[in-house]
């Protein structure tokens, strides 16, 4: 049975939203609005991040956030993650104080109980997520999957596309096999033939695409959003406002950079993912680069795909996009 959306809310629940959301610009305002001494001045920022997180290996490769948070006397320690939900096992553990993921992951960890906020997203990005076959695969459809083998990193935005893609096509999510691997375990399996098709995101969908001739079943135009989000772990946003606002405005910078310059970006990043040029620009092109705060209506759009696992059952409690915003629990004190 196709699960059921929040199509709507109550003035109460709109305002309860735009009361959260905006704290995010009092989060980032704070750094200029207060002296660093009684902000506190940490002396590391750790950043988690994934190959696939292009704008976060620009800033390594660049070492434009170094130099930003220098004068703040905050060193930056980058650490890698297979994937989002490896990611966001980090930040609830206290290893990293932020990180870049998709829409999925940051839900999983709040079921969880994990303790973060948004700090802002990237526009939609349909196109850079897929379901692929070998290209000799008889199957034609994504309704030729029922029964199949079908790869994918447990918990990260692909799990939604699937869920959001079989709905499309008149199956459910149990009509189909999911194999839980990350994205190099799932390459593995999809060459040797163990799994029937394989649900990705760039740049491992253009690296599947050119080096061994993957064949598109389908992408996330007209099913999914596919927005990237930049999260922090709770205590550190709210205590290091400074470094946030930081972090976010050279995201910007160098968002606005990588836009304008697609192939340039790509032979930065190209080495650091240990992929082509040529793929790394394609992926690139498929992934919009604007970094804002969330708003309301990208919220309710969270909330949306937190409703959908609630109602599959891939998490174990309903869950408030709202709880995991800047100022929400101050702000629910002071209703």
């Amino acid at each position: 049975m196709p699960f059921m959306f929040m199509a709507s809310f109550s003035d109460g629940r709109r305002r309860w939203f735009a009361r959260a959301c905006t704290a995010i610009v009092t989060v980032l305002a704070a750094a200029t609005a207060l002296p660093a001494l009684a902000q506190g001045k940490p002396e590391l920022l750790r950043i988690g991040y994934q190959k696939a997180a292009s704008l976060f290996v620009l800033q390594k490769s660049l070492g434009t956030l170094e130099k930003k948070l220098a004068p703040l006397g905050v060193q930056v320690k980058w650490v890698e993650f297979p994937a989002g939900p490896q990611l966001l096992e980090g930040l609830n553990v206290g290893s990293i104080d932020v990180g870049y993921v998709g829409e999925a992951p940051p839900i999983f960890a709040q079921a969880a109980g994990a303790q973060f906020v948004y700090i802002g997203h990237d526009p939609a990005s349909p196109q850079a997520e897929a379901l692929v076959v070998p290209k000799d695969s008889p199957i034609k459809s994504v309704a030729d999957l029922k029964g199949r083998k079908v790869a994918l990193n447990k918990g990260s935005n692909v799990h939604y596309l699937l869920v959001r893609l079989l709905e499309k096509h008149g199956l459910k999510y149990a009509d189909v096999q999911p194999v839980f691997l990350p994205p190099a375990d799932a390459r593995a399996a999809f060459e040797r033939g163990a799994v029937d098709a394989w649900a990705i995101w760039d740049p491992f969908l253009a690296a599947a695409e050119k080096q061994i001739g993957a064949r598109v079943l389908a992408d996330g135009r007209g099913v999914v959003n596919n927005y990237l989000y930049y999260l922090g772990e709770r205590s550190y946003a709210e205590k290091y406002p400074q470094v946030i606002k930081a972090l976010f405005d050279d995201l910007r910078e160098q968002g606005r950079w990588l836009g304008a310059n697609p192939r340039a970006a790509a032979e930065k990043i190209a080495p650091l993912q240990g992929l082509d040029v040529a793929v790394v620009e394609q992926s690139l092109r498929h992934y919009p680069v604007d970094v804002v705060p969330v708003t309301p209506a990208i919220a309710a759009e969270q909330q949306k795909i937190a409703d959908a696992f609630h109602d599959l059952k891939l998490i174990p409690k309903p869950i408030r996009i709202v709880d995991a915003l800047p100022g929400a629990a101050k702000t629910a004190q002071a209703k």
